[in-house]
């Protein structure tokens, strides 16, 4: 998984880069970073189609109580990290297919998980938040792949301060605290917006390395769709904390 250590870096370019004109190397970038983007869409897609899904039958249904009202609602919380870890450790040994087949399962999971916010919070606080996240981490993925400022040191801190929300918000389950929460949130939209700019920026450079191996280019954006995704999807259920008023 080394190729895809988020603390990698890439300035220094291979002689691939030399060996091909550059209007074909903008065309195969482009070619691979907007499949990066369209598996990453189509994650979003099914993640959505899923919790809607779930909105539609309504607390009451049977199927709800069971998913949400038991034992059962930790496995739904803690199944997509099982599927992060899974594909970041057998990365390496899966087919490009099976690493996709993969990654729409886990959004498939992440849906059933992302299912519980359309209990809660208001449809109308829902696609505001939506909306806000969409136009956000368009911006930042732009400012990602056109700077020519090297964002690694900052990425670096960001991964740092993520571990730290990471077990913030693991205290925060026991503690439930509503300021403790608010503060989580806030300080995640941030961490996750510098992370959709560092990510789109190591993911740039990273086809430097990739352009000369069809599969593992296939491989690579998977896994990028898999970390613009987990961006994405962490800075909208932030920005809604912030913002979404809840059912009563």
């Amino acid at each position: 998984m080394s190729d895809f250590d988020r603390n990698a870096t890439a300035w220094n370019r291979p002689a691939g880069m030399e060996r091909v004109g550059a209007a074909e190397y903008d065309m195969g970038l482009r070619s691979y970073m907007l499949g990066i983007y369209n598996h990453m869409t189509l994650g979003l897609g099914i993640s959505a189609l899923v919790a809607m899904a779930i909105v539609m039958m309504g607390r009451s249904s049977p199927v709800v109580q069971a998913l949400y009202g038991s034992p059962l609602k930790w496995l739904i919380m803690l199944a997509p990290l099982g599927f992060v870890m899974f594909l970041s450790f057998r990365f390496e040994k899966m087919s490009y297919t099976a690493l996709l087949g993969t990654f729409w399962a886990f959004a498939a999971a992440m849906g059933l998980s992302l299912g519980s916010i359309g209990l809660v919070f208001k449809a109308g606080s829902i696609v505001q938040a939506l909306l806000v996240t969409t136009v956000a981490f368009g911006g930042l993925s732009l400012y990602g792949y056109t700077t020519k400022r090297s964002l690694s040191g900052v990425g670096s801190f960001l991964v740092m301060g993520l571990i730290g929300l990471v077990v913030a918000s693991l205290v925060n389950l026991f503690l439930q605290s509503g300021a403790m929460a608010f503060v989580i949130s806030l300080v995640g939209v941030v961490i996750f917006a510098g992370l959709t700019a560092w990510d789109t920026q190591r993911l740039k450079q990273d086809y430097d390395y990739l352009a000369s191996d069809r599969e593992l280019m296939q491989k690579s954006s998977v896994m990028g769709a898999l970390s613009l995704y987990l961006n994405f999807v962490n800075m909208f259920q932030m920005i809604l904390s912030l913002t979404g008023a809840r059912e009563d």
